[in-house]
């Protein structure tokens, strides 16, 4: 089983977001001495409780904190963003650090038009991605630019593995660009597996994969006890519910504060909803729900989105899922 990890830089209840980014430094050491493949960060913009918002500058400073973990993006949204300066970016990166960088790409805009107003994308900046990934490729696999004479010189010449994070119609344009797959179950199981099935019948070689790879997204919690392990889920269930609830996505609080607040229907709702779809439990108890995802999707890879209040409770978690592969 190849486990990698996400990593959003929440922040908790109290802490700056400066603290939060070098808590992921810190946190992707502690992820390659444990043996995860590949440690990735995201990108979010003006989100109260996320201090992620650049992720090649903060997959630069894990690279250079680690020596042999691959280091990339989960991902870079790239209707927010020149196809060029992507390229460029992710060929200093895999210049600084060979052989040690992904590209992870999605394909969401700004949630507000405050937002998107800031990144000077409208909404729907995201209908022209298929062009936007296309001339992407492009630079980075030195074939003729939409501008004559224009290349993402840092970029040429390296062997720079690109991924799409999709989902519905999204893993479509993996399997039309011959694309590794990352997904979560966004709509639950069954479509995703529906989805995944589409996107391998779908799959058109490319110089990027000679075949399919499917990487699923999934929070995975693992503790002593099935109770501990879903106590860990308790800080992001409650952010995700408040920001479905007020439209903003705080920091993360205690678990014994949340459970003991007082909430209205609609966040009691949204809260329980957001506890649905994660493996956890005992180290017994994840390693046959993972037996069971990996055999009903021929997954290639887990990327482990896990987070929690307290970052030693997470690292206990991470060290016991590593234990079991």
């Amino acid at each position: 089983m190849r486990l990698s990890v996400l990593d959003r830089s929440h922040i908790w209840q109290g802490q700056s977001p400066q603290r939060a980014l070098r808590e992921t430094v810190h946190f992707a050491q502690e992820a390659e001495a444990l043996g995860y493949h590949r440690f990735w960060v995201a990108e979010h913009h003006s989100v109260p409780g996320v201090a992620g918002a650049a992720p090649t500058v903060l997959a630069a400073a894990i690279a250079a904190a680690t020596t042999h973990i691959r280091v990339g993006t989960g991902g870079v949204m790239l209707p927010n963003h020149q196809p060029l300066v992507v390229a460029e970016q992710f060929g200093v990166l895999g210049s600084l650090f060979p052989d040690r960088i992904d590209i992870g790409l999605g394909r969401s805009v700004g949630f507000t038009s405050g937002i998107r107003r800031a990144l000077g994308r409208d909404k729907d900046a995201a209908e022209g991605f298929g062009e936007q990934l296309a001339e992407l490729l492009g630079y980075l696999s030195r074939q003729p630019s939409r501008l004559p004479g224009v290349h993402a010189v840092p970029a040429e010449g390296l062997r720079l593995p690109v991924f799409l994070l999709a989902a519905g119609s999204g893993a479509g344009t993996a399997a039309e660009f011959g694309l590794p797959l990352v997904i979560a179950a966004v709509h639950g199981d069954d479509r995703m597996i529906r989805t995944i099935d589409s996107y391998r019948e779908h799959f058109r070689p490319s110089e990027w994969a000679a075949q399919p790879y499917v990487v699923i997204a999934r929070s995975v919690a693992v503790a002593d006890t099935a109770e501990q392990a879903r106590r860990l889920l308790v800080p992001e269930a409650w952010a995700t519910a408040f920001s479905r609830t007020r439209g903003e996505f705080p920091p993360l609080e205690p678990p014994e504060q949340v459970l003991a607040r007082e909430m209205s229907d609609r966040e009691r709702t949204q809260f329980e909803r957001a506890l649905d779809g994660h493996v956890f439990g005992t180290a017994d108890e994840v390693a046959v729900a993972l037996k069971d995802l990996t055999a009903r999707t021929s997954a290639d890879e887990i990327l482990v989105t896990t987070t929690a209040y307290d970052p030693e409770d997470r690292l206990d978690s991470y060290r016991l899922l590593a234990a079991l592969a």
